[in-house]
């Protein structure tokens, strides 16, 4: 009986043993729709095609039994620049990048950036301020989750904005009773500056400027040189606008929850690297299509108090929309106050320093 209980013991305790050592992950295909409405010669989607999924691929199949298929959707192939938050949202697509700017209604907060106009021009001093303040205000996180069904994975930065256009022009009274394009939030530079802004979108800009349905664009140099936008707006002027992180790159949540555990982790930090790799692209590419731009059209730095007027022109904007958006419960007064010292703490001098009270 003795010896029956011993045997009986032994293989209950193999049985338990066995029962916490791991199962070896099953190996997968992982297949992934990854999308967003502009074309990859707009920096941040040729990265994600190039990079992100480039690393994602290599990381996860050298790290794990799993394999990474990807199905694309670049220049609207599957979704418009409108269309990308939802489009994630609602698993029409499971990887989408996208500017915040085509989604006034659900993301108001997320153009902080455009909000306080003539920020950091550098790309990375302006990743570094908007990175401080998404630390502080769990929100600008959070929000994606609890209402859009998508997890945020990485902060996206474009270059400086500048103004192209189909003449020339030194000061603000020039642009009087010029039609300007912009998109979103960034219409106000144009509108309280008494400028007459026009929304539109970088698939269409060719096109419209060719037509004459507006004589200038709020736009980075890339986009100028990549989208030959030089063709049909042969002056582009450095004013300064600053460099707005108002991209981001999202995964719908569900797509999320299915991934085999070991990657996740794999893909927040390929997704973290990405979010610092469109900033060093961006910051090496600027200047450079600056000078591309100098061999094909007429390129003018703006004086510094032309910036600085229009700066001040700008400047009841800032706090009344701040105001308006604390009415609404959100943290605007909060999240433009922390902005503002942010890019002071990278160096940044404000031509004109907004009040925001």
């Amino acid at each position: 009986m003795r010896c029956i209980r011993q045997k009986f013991l032994s293989v209950l305790f193999i049985a338990l043993l066995f029962s916490f050592v791991a199962v070896p992950a099953k190996a997968e295909t992982i297949r992934l729709r990854i999308a967003t409405g502009h074309p990859p010669a707009v920096v941040y989607a040729g990265q994600m095609r190039d990079y992100f999924q480039v690393e994602l691929k290599k990381r996860v199949e050298a790290k794990t039994k799993h394999k990474i298929e990807w199905v694309e959707g670049y220049g609207g192939s599957i979704v418009k620049v409108s269309e990308t938050l939802g489009g994630v949202r609602d698993g029409i697509v499971d990887i989408g990048g996208f500017c915040f700017c085509f989604e006034p209604a659900n993301l108001p907060m997320h153009a902080f950036q455009v909000m306080l106009p003539f920020g950091p021009v550098d790309p990375i001093d302006s990743l570094k301020t908007a990175q401080a303040v998404y630390a502080k205000v769990p929100y600008l996180t959070n929000v994606f989750e609890e209402k859009f069904n998508q997890k945020l994975l990485a902060r996206i930065t474009d270059s400086s904005y500048n103004l192209g256009t189909n003449f020339e022009w030194k000061s603000l009274s020039d642009l009087k009773g010029r039609r300007i394009a912009g998109a979103g939030l960034n219409l106000n530079w144009l509108k309280y500056a008494g400028v007459t802004p026009v929304q539109s979108s970088l698939p269409e800009a060719y096109t419209s400027m060719q037509t004459r349905v507006y004589d200038g664009w709020i736009m980075f140099p890339s986009a100028w040189v990549n989208l030959k936008l030089h063709e049909v707006g042969p002056f582009y002027t450095l004013i300064g606008f600053g460099t707005i992180v108002w991209h981001g790159l999202t995964i719908n949540l569900n797509t999320w929850k299915r991934l085999p555990k070991e990657v996740q982790p794999i893909m927040l930090e390929t997704a973290k690297d990405f979010e610092e790799q469109v900033g060093k692209v961006n910051r090496a590419r600027y200047q450079k299509d600056i000078e591309t731009l100098r061999g094909l059209i007429k390129v003018n730095a703006i004086e510094d108090k032309v910036r600085a007027e229009w700066a001040k022109a700008l400047s009841a904007w800032p706090p009344a929309f701040a105001k308006e958006l604390d009415g609404k419960g959100l943290p605007a007064t909060q999240i433009l106050r922390l902005t503002l010292d942010a890019a002071e703490k990278q160096g940044h001098k404000w031509p004109y320093r907004y009040e925001i009270k």
